[in-house]
């Protein structure tokens, strides 16, 4: 895993690193004007024209001592400056002052257009207040124009904490970010602004960042080894049990996908509880997994309830009062025995309603739902449904996604799983924001699938955060070999839930 910091955190990290460590800040400052000049190297031209579009502060001091560097290995480069000279920061005085003492061109009024690479480095991680005035005119002009851009630690304009887009913002062919990701780098629309990222270590020792207790963090390929171990004299039993209870009639869909992707991610045995209309097309679909009805006989549900480790309710589900009053009875039951439940789509939707009739507040449904679900049950929403859930616009949700997640997550019992571009898992004190994944998932069925992945993977043993976090970077994983195969327009959910051997396989 790796970390995640905001701008606040990323600030302490600086601080702690200079007072406590003792590393001067011009250090720090050279090693990253070193790596933004070494990843341009890697992709400019010894005839390119470099002009480096500094602001006032330290990110444009960074700039500056990176367009340096270049210039004394033979690259022309410029340095336009965004402010008055008398108001800029110490470090930034000092960087200026070498480069005139190297006879570098410096200037208030360079033209933009006489130059094909362009270095960002107006605005860094601090930005909290909308880019206006000289700022704007010249972020809009470097937009405007068909140049490379490399940004310094963040694309200018873009918010280190939230990845709002604070009135305008620099668009980057590539990001050269020191020390930790942040989170407005992946965030969106942030994530838009960035091109390539690339993370550079400048010197920023472990103690600085447990000293600011990081909070934030996401998956790598190295993580996979994350994944429940499979002993050599197991049997169907020993890998897990998991129940679909999902599907109304005409809707073996939700039921199939969330089925089949539990198979491939190692659950050992499966069983669908659906409409009776449902059987032909499951048995056929997937002959692996055990069937039951809920139509009739609330016995066949409490008989397999019994029977599973682990719940998925919810997909394809259906609003009426057959779902409806399974959904109670299903709740009601697995509240005696504590087993856990991924709950999802419809189960989500249904409960809103409910909320909503009893006009409960935001605090008093998220209780509510910590009283309803057995600790260690995982909640799947997308941004509509979370914001039915909680009684609030949906706005809200998109516009404040970390604090809406922190505020789910508050009692340690519960596991969130907001669903989006960049899904997020609340869970004990810590975020997991997911890094894989593709425009191509965004097709029905997708959520489906990942309730399976989550499933199999809590009844295969692991803890319930650990395989909503796993389970969300798999899903993603299986997303990108499915578009690499199919490409991004023409996958389906089905196809995701094919790939996610491909995946596990490695």
């Amino acid at each position: 895993m790796k970390f995640i910091v905001d701008s606040k955190k990323m600030k302490q990290i600086d601080i702690y690193t200079m007072e406590n460590i003792g590393v001067p800040s011009l250090v720090l400052m050279e090693r990253a004007a070193m790596e933004v000049a070494a990843v341009m190297k890697q992709i400019i031209k010894k005839e390119d024209r470099i002009l480096v579009v500094c602001g006032p502060g330290n990110n444009g001091a960074d700039g500056v001592a990176a367009g340096r560097i270049l210039f004394l290995q033979g690259f022309t480069v410029a340095i336009l400056l965004t402010f008055d000279r008398d108001k800029c920061s110490k470090e930034m005085q000092t960087q200026l002052k070498i480069a005139e003492n190297l006879g570098m061109e410096i200037d208030n009024s360079i033209n933009i257009g006489e130059y094909n690479i362009i270095v960002d480095a107006i605005f860094g991680i601090g930005l909290s207040k909308p880019v206006a005035g000289r700022y704007a005119d010249v972020v809009n002009d470097i937009n405007k124009r068909n140049h490379m851009v490399f940004s310094v630690d963040i694309p200018s304009g873009i918010s280190a904490d939230s990845g709002k887009v604070l009135g305008t913002a620099v668009k980057a062919d590539y990001t050269v970010t020191f020390g930790y990701l942040k989170q407005g780098l992946i965030l969106y629309p942030g994530a838009l602004y960035c091109g390539d990222i690339t993370v550079s270590d400048i010197g920023f020792p472990d103690k600085a960042l447990k000293a600011v207790n990081p909070d934030a963090f996401y998956f790598t390929a190295d993580d996979l080894s994350r994944l429940p171990h499979r002993k050599s004299d197991g049997h169907k039993g020993t890998f897990g049990k998991v129940l679909v209870i999902a599907g109304s009639t005409g809707m073996a869909g939700a039921a199939y996908l969330s089925a089949k992707a539990a198979y491939r991610t190692g659950a050992g045995m499966v069983k669908v509880l659906t409409a009776e209309e449902n059987r032909n097309i499951i048995q056929t679909l997937l002959p692996e997994a055990l069937f039951a009805s809920y139509d009739n006989d609330y016995d066949q549900v409490l008989s397999a309830i019994d029977w599973a480790d682990v719940l998925v309710i919810g997909p394809g589900l259906g609003l009426g009062d057959k779902s409806r009053n399974l959904l109670s009875f299903v709740i009601n039951v697995i509240n005696k025995n504590k087993k856990p439940v991924v709950a999802d789509a419809d189960a989500i939707n249904i409960l809103a309603e409910e909320f909503k009739r009893d006009n409960l507040s935001v605090k008093e449904r998220i209780d509510k739902l910590e009283n309803m679900l057995p600790e260690g049950s995982v909640l799947t929403p997308h941004p509509l449904e979370l914001s039915r859930l909680l009684g609030i616009p949906a706005a809200d949700v998109t516009d404040n996604v970390i604090d809406i997640v922190n505020q789910c997550f508050y009692n340690s019992k519960l596991i969130y799983v907001l669903k989006s571009a960049r899904t997020i898992v609340a869970g004990p004190g810590m975020k997991y924001i997911n890094v894989s994944g593709n425009n191509g998932m965004a097709t029905a069925g997708s959520g489906d699938v990942l309730t399976g992945i989550i499933a199999a993977l809590l009844a295969q043993g692991l803890g319930s955060y650990d395989a909503a976090c796993l389970a969300v970077y798999i899903h993603g994983l299986a997303g990108d070999a499915a578009a690499e195969k199919l490409g991004v327009y023409s996958m389906t959910a089905g196809d995701i839930a094919d790939s996610i051997s491909d995946v596990l396989k490695e």
